[in-house]
């Protein structure tokens, strides 16, 4: 009979067990955060208007429901803090979690300031920070993020699938970093429109890249991967339909810079796109439609981002958030085998 090394026992199980740990414990804070929500009021303005300056009035539409059931926001610090405390407490290590840890809490406070800013009832239409402004914060912790992935950390090159070399870029690794930071808190970001979405496919896609980091030998990276796994676990036993709540824009921009931060980590850049791919979409299609009303004076979409837009053709939201689940989980299972297979391990 064939027996499993007792170190990969050890690893497997200290992983499950910080999954676990982090379940728990953000479903015992998670009261206090909905106490502190209803007593304050932590209800979510909803825009008026769209990017482009024009009444949202699908969307309007589309959501009149919940917007009269004052369903508070920024739930996402639960997961955030949860994490962060578990992160400093069991799991830093400067090589794998510094950088993660940061962006974590680095796109959580952009997100948290945009959140208090909308709760607020500031900002007219848009109800929040300008999207130029948020662009700029979030580009400003990729920034620092990449410093220290290339000169303390010494990232120079990209791996590409069944190539047998790694393009080497040297310094220009940092704007590449900045780049899938950034564009990966912003799809992150987008993709936080239905109940259950954003947290269940953030929650596929580092689930998929701590089974990576743990085949790299990356065990803190891993476990930082699953710790947040476990943590999105609990805020999704509330957040799918009907939502109790929202993980806000400080739970959105936390986690997709950190998602961003772990696939330069485990040297997966290629395989972002892939195991994502459901991110991508959202966010491509938010591009198409902007790009669309600028330049042909026309909307691609019924509304952006996509997932509006099937909403607006009559698909149930709950079909749409179950349908790119699974979506999200076949290109995860298509970006393992591309990484076993593909000269990563």
């Amino acid at each position: 009979m064939y027996s499993i090394p007792a170190e990969i026992i050890n690893e497997v199980t200290s992983l499950l067990l910080l999954a676990f740990i982090g379940f728990a414990v953000s479903m015992l804070a998670t009261p206090i955060y909905t106490f502190f929500a209803y007593k304050f009021k932590f209800w979510k303005v909803q825009r008026t208007t769209s990017t482009t300056g024009e009444k949202a009035a699908v969307f309007a539409k589309l959501h009149a429901e919940k917007h009269q059931r004052h369903i508070p926001t920024m739930a996402g610090m639960v997961f955030v803090a949860v994490v962060a405390l578990m992160t400093l407490a069991f799991n830093l290590n400067r090589a794998e979690t510094w950088l993660p840890l940061a962006a974590l809490i680095g796109g959580g406070i952009v997100g948290l300031i945009d959140d208090v800013i909308n709760i607020r009832g500031l900002g007219g239409g848009v109800r929040g920070l300008r999207s130029g402004v948020k662009f700029l914060l979030i580009a400003l912790v990729a920034a620092v993020a990449a410093w220290f992935f290339y000169y303390k950390l010494g990232f120079t090159s990209v791996h590409i699938p069944y190539l047998p070399f790694e393009l080497e870029l040297g310094w220009l690794i940092i704007p590449i970093f900045i780049f899938v930071v950034v564009a990966m808190g912003n799809a992150v970001n987008i993709s936080d429109g239905l109940d259950g979405l954003a947290g269940g496919l953030a929650a596929i896609s580092f689930g998929t890249f701590g089974i990576i980091a743990m085949f790299q030998g990356q065990s803190y990276l891993a476990a930082f991967c699953f710790t947040v796994v476990g943590a999105l676990t609990a805020y999704l036993w509330f957040n799918i339909y009907p939502a109790r709540f929202f993980m806000g824009d400080v739970g959105s921009f936390a986690l997709g810079t950190a998602l961003g931060v772990v696939a330069m980590l485990t040297n997966t850049l290629f395989l972002l796109p892939i195991i994502g791919l459901v991110f991508v979409i959202e966010a491509g299609s938010s591009s198409i439609q902007l790009l669309s009303k600028k330049f042909l004076g026309r909307k691609v979409f019924i509304s952006a981002p996509i997932h509006h837009h099937l909403e607006a053709t009559g698909w149930p939201e709950t079909k749409i958030t179950m349908r790119f689940w699974l979506l999200a989980q076949i290109c995860a299972a298509i970006g393992l085998i591309i990484f076993l297979t593909g000269g990563y391990v």
